[in-house]
């Protein structure tokens, strides 16, 4: 990653310092994936993470994973950072997302109200060699290619599409000033040209309709979902087990020392906040808070969502802390610089994403059982607009991986080496190819270790419930 230095390395020395990267690995090194007898047992990896979630929500985490491949996947980034963590690597370093994963690409606001196109996941963010991030994307491409039932052909280019736009966006950004290469943004409008040379009229309706919706999942009406009044006052709804409020969770004494511990969290984790919006946050109060159930793979991590007013009723803001633990990426790259792995994850996000929510920060409390627990703090939703990737077809599956290629090329080269990346991957298509053969390779993997986890269902060595039974 970039560090400041008395005597720069000039363009022309940083570029031969990425082709130096070609001898620890060829480019077409990248195509090859073949497990050996040592990989740990994938139910084993699982397993330790669950170790310090909460218990009941432990077998949702399973029952989740176990619909899909594609599922399986989201929840299995530790498998993956222990696979890329035995491979030879580059050594181009650069921050990663960590779980790159294309439906951790999405559409979200910034604080100026322009809708971008950005990664929206960073539990998992640490630097390490900027290749991990794209094997995980390429991985995640055949994996939805697959369960939309595409064809070796169309699946292909899907990938070589997603690895290509990363590529080329690369090249770009390694001809650009260092200053706009930090201020460069994928604005949804960017991708307007090519939409409408390679998208079919009902395909570009869709991707205009994900605009207007992403526009409508606001604050606002997020707190119309998920809140209504009770005895004159907005509460948070009780769902079961994705939505709990804290007086269905707890007995009186309990919920009043965790409601205690979650002010006392709020009210430190505005110093994380720069001046502004610390007065800001001040604006507001506290009147409800609950837990929450989210993602695949963050499933069991304690998370809470707290809701707050401004100037009456209708001016509600939804804040969301989450719990934060080590990376899965730090047993392979390193520990993090950060103690707090709350304050990990914000840096992370602000150093890759181009504009980050306005109340993003982290703080550290000790919980109800007297452990020490980090924890970052956002916006529950903020013009949010998520990819549907089982209604696309191969064109528009090929187009939305080339837009997460290009959008995680300009996160990486805002604390990596763009002009050394680029010389690595070069001008032919010679990664894009190898990245492809990899992620088919792979995607077998992913079965195998989904298949894995079913069979330990089967076998009572672990329990898993779906959302209808939990």
């Amino acid at each position: 990653m970039a560090t400041m230095s008395d005597t720069p390395l000039t363009p022309a020395e940083r570029a031969e310092r990425g082709k130096a990267a070609r001898a620890l690995i060829p480019r077409s090194g990248h195509a090859v994936f073949g497990p050996d007898e040592k990989r740990p047992d994938p139910v084993d990896i699982i397993e330790r993470q669950s170790a310090t979630r909460v218990p009941e929500l432990v077998p949702v985490r399973y029952g989740r994973m176990l619909e899909s491949p594609f599922r399986f996947y989201r929840g299995a980034a530790a498998i993956m950072a222990s696979d890329l963590g035995a491979m030879p690597h580059t050594g181009l370093m650069t921050q990663l997302c960590g779980d790159a994963h294309l439906l951790n690409f999405r559409l979200l606001a910034s604080p100026e109200r322009h809708l971008l196109f950005d990664i929206n996941d960073f539990d998992e963010t640490l630097p390490g060699p900027f290749e991990w991030d794209v094997k995980r994307l390429a991985a995640s491409l055949v994996i939805a290619a697959r369960a939309n039932a595409f064809s070796a052909g169309d699946t292909d280019r899907v990938v070589r599409e997603g690895v290509r736009g990363y590529r080329e966006r690369m090249r770009e950004l390694a001809g650009m000033r260092t200053l706009d290469v930090w201020y460069a943004q994928d604005d949804v409008d960017r991708f307007d040209g090519i939409r409408g040379e390679r998208l079919g009229r009902k395909a570009r309706e869709r991707v205009a309709e994900a605009s207007v919706r992403a526009r409508g999942r606001t604050g606002l009406q997020a707190a119309g979902k998920l809140t209504r009044i009770v005895d004159g006052a907005p509460r948070i709804i009780s769902d079961p087990p994705l939505i709990t409020p804290l007086d269905e969770l707890l007995a009186d004494l309990e919920r009043r020392d965790l409601e205690e511990t979650l002010r006392r969290l709020l009210s430190r984790y505005r110093y994380s906040l720069s001046s502004e919006r610390q007065h800001l946050l001040g604006r507001f109060h506290v009147v409800d808070m609950a837990r929450k159930v989210v993602g695949v793979g963050s499933v069991g991590t304690r998370c809470w969502i707290v809701l707050l007013l401004g100037r009456d009723d209708a001016d509600p803001l939804l804040l969301q802390a989450k719990e934060a633990g080590e990376s899965v990426l730090a047993p392979h790259a390193g520990a993090s610089v950060q103690d707090n792995q709350g304050e990990r994850v914000v840096a992370g996000q602000r150093l890759m994403q181009a504009a980050s929510d306005v109340f993003l920060g982290w703080e550290r409390v000790i919980g109800l059982d007297g452990r020490q627990r980090d924890f970052y703090v956002r916006q529950l939703r903020d013009w949010k607009g998520i990819a549907r990737p089982e209604t696309m077809d191969p064109a528009a599956l090929a187009l939305f991986g080339g837009m997460c290629g290009a959008s995680l090329a300009r996160a990486h080269a805002r604390s990596g080496d763009p002009i050394a990346i680029a010389a690595y991957l070069g001008r032919s298509d010679t990664f894009d190819r190898a990245l492809a053969r990899f992620a088919v390779a792979y995607a077998d993997q992913n079965e195998r270790d989904h298949r894995a986890l079913a069979e330990a269902v089967e076998s009572g060595r672990v329990l898993a419930r779906t959302e209808s039974t939990a």
